[in-house]
């Protein structure tokens, strides 16, 4: 796929969805790494539904480490990966109060030495907290990059390098939530719906659906 195509595409998405964001629910910086934690092999409904209440009672690193574990559960249990993710919060809670005076850290060094948060987290908090031109690639950015050859790659990380390098700099910072959206509800996994996607003609996949 050449520049010129690629400018298209981030144009069109940018028309339909001038301001895009993340489907969770947060307020700060601190509520969007936990909800980002939990979103793992979960929906961002269920994350949501569980944060509403959790969030009521314990929404900064001190108030939840104050918690503990056995009560974190009670609250998250409805998440897959429950037991393991409430045991990385603590520890992840611990952490921000000691180290980090109870803020989350605007680094990526930082963000990934905490439990439970690899790349594709730290990548998700630095874009949609605090603005950095960073690319999160999830299953469905992987599969809208691959199919419609805007960046295909053998891995997330091989498609996230070739994202940020390809993608125009204009459209880079609200690529990430672009690409996810259109792959969680327009380029889905079995029967991409080519026919209602705006960009149809200028994607490359082969075998387009109706």
């Amino acid at each position: 796929m050449n520049h010129e195509k690629r400018v298209q595409i981030f144009e069109r998405l940018r028309a339909n969805d001038p301001n895009p964001t993340t489907e969770l629910e947060y307020r700060t910086p601190f509520e969007l790494l936990v909800s980002v934690i939990l979103s793992a092999q979960a929906t961002d409904v269920s994350v949501n539904k569980a944060t509403e209440e959790l969030f009521k009672v314990a929404n900064t690193p001190e108030t939840m480490a104050a918690m503990g574990s056995r009560k974190l559960k009670s609250y998250i249990k409805s998440i897959g990966l429950f037991n393991t993710k409430a045991a990385n919060l603590i520890e992840t809670c611990k952490i921000l109060v000691a180290e980090h005076g109870g803020q989350v850290p605007e680094n990526r060094e930082a963000l990934q030495a905490l439990p439970g948060v690899g790349r594709k987290t730290a990548n998700v908090v630095l874009n949609t907290a605090f603005g950095h031109a960073t690319m999160a690639v999830d299953t469905h950015i992987f599969r809208v990059a691959n199919r419609t050859k805007i960046a295909p790659g053998r891995n997330v990380r091989e498609v996230e390098d070739r994202l940020v390098r390809r993608i125009p700099d204009a459209y880079l910072k609200n690529a990430h939530h672009w690409l996810i959206l259109h792959g969680r509800y327009v380029c889905v996994a079995r029967k991409p719906r080519c026919g209602s996607c705006l960009i149809e003609d200028l994607c490359e996949f082969k075998d387009k659906t109706e």
